[in-house]
Formats: C-alpha cells, sequence, structure tokens
C-alpha cells in the first residue's frame, strides 16, 4: 500500500501551492496548510510536523521524524536542500530565562516569544538529530554534521558540527556540476515526452 497521499487527496489538503511529483507521508501533520507553499519533487516522509509559514522548493527531501515549527516567522527550504532524521528547526520559541511563562496552556499575556526566519539556502543539508533556532541562515551548500546545535548563521560551502555548530572544513562543490546535469537531462526528456505527444 502506498503511504503516500495520491494526487487527489493532496489537492484536498488544501496546500497553498504545490507543483508536480509531490509526495506527502499520510503520516504526516501539516498544521496550517493554507501558508504552505511547495515546488516540484518534494518528498516528505513518515511522522513528520510541520506548521506554520512553510516554503519549500524543488528536489527537497525531509525524513522521517521532523518537525518544522514555522509560526508566523516563516522556514524556508530552497531548491535541492534536504533534511535528514529526527531534526528540529524552530522559527520561534518561547523565552526560556524564567522573566515569562513558557507553555502554550497559560495565557499569552504571561508569555514572551522572540522568532525569526529560518532559511536553508540552495544545496544545504541538515544531518540527522539537529536542532535550528530562530533567526538562523543556512547558506548555500553548507552541510551540517548530525546532532548539532545551530544558533546562528553559517557560512556558504562549508561543512560544520557541534554543540555549538562550528565549521570544520569546506564542502565540495561538485554538486553543482550534477545539478546541471541534471537539468539537462530533465529538460531533454520533457521534450522528448511533448514530441511524442504532439505526434
Amino acid at each position: 500500500m502506498n503511504s503516500f497521499y495520491s494526487p487527489d487527496e493532496l489537492s484536498a489538503l488544501g496546500l497553498k501551492s504545490y507543483g508536480q511529483n509531490v509526495l506527502i507521508s499520510k503520516k504526516t501533520s501539516l498544521y496550517s496548510p493554507e501558508k504552505m507553499e511547495f515546488g516540484n519533487n518534494v518528498r516528505i516522509d513518515d511522522f513528520c510536523v510541520l506548521s506554520g509559514n512553510i516554503k519549500l522548493g524543488s528536489y527537497i527531501h525531509i525524513a522521517t521524524h521532523n518537525s518544522l515549527m514555522a509560526g508566523c516567522h516563516g522556514i524556508e527550504m530552497e531548491d535541492f536542500s534536504g533534511i535528514s532524521s529526527h531534526c528540529s528547526i524552530y522559527a520561534e520559541s518561547d523565552d526560556y530565562s524564567g522573566n515569562s511563562m513558557s507553555n502554550p496552556m497559560c495565557p499569552d499575556k504571561y508569555r514572551a516569544q522572540y522568532g525569526g526566519r529560518v532559511l536553508i539556502k540552495r544545496h544545504g543539508l541538515i544531518g540527522a538529530g539537529c536542532v535550528i533556532l530562530p533567526g538562523v541562515c543556512i547558506e548555500e551548500g553548507a552541510a551540517i554534521g548530525a546532532m548539532s546545535l545551530v544558533m546562528k548563521n553559517i557560512p556558504p560551502w562549508t561543512i560544520c558540527t557541534g554543540i555549538p555548530c562550528k565549521v570544520i572544513k569546506a564542502r565540495s562543490r561538485k554538486v553543482l556540476e550534477l545539478e546541471e546535469e541534471l537539468k539537462k537531462n530533465s529538460s531533454r526528456a520533457h521534450n522528448t515526452q511533448m514530441s511524442s505527444e504532439v505526434s
């Protein structure tokens, strides 16, 4: 049995927009789907929770057991980015200083929240078990090692890991050549399909 929503079921979810070849597990929870935009070739696996303003580009994979808490600030993943399993990404959070309460069951007047947009740029990768806090930008081509805590912006084309997350070395840009090859092959296949439909 296919665990992903069928095209008809996908259209009934009420997403703001989505492209072609979007695969969302029926075991995923979407809160405020009307605020979510998904591109082409997007896959979201079992037991993920997505909430709030979320924008996913194309060629995106979100592995199992992930939590994306975007709220009103938003989380965006650009093309060819991905998240391994058991990660938590927060675009907003309660204040843990002790100067306010930090529980959604308490009235808002007793709470203080802070937040900021989280952006994972093209070819950004997040390893298993990572936590990303509000306002962070993972620059193009950056890769975050497993079990890392990301509290500040990550430079482009670096491999970073740790608590807190720090740069350990540069990352290869070979993936950019592979992207161009993929695009050429996809375009060629599309043109072949169109000409066969016309004939």
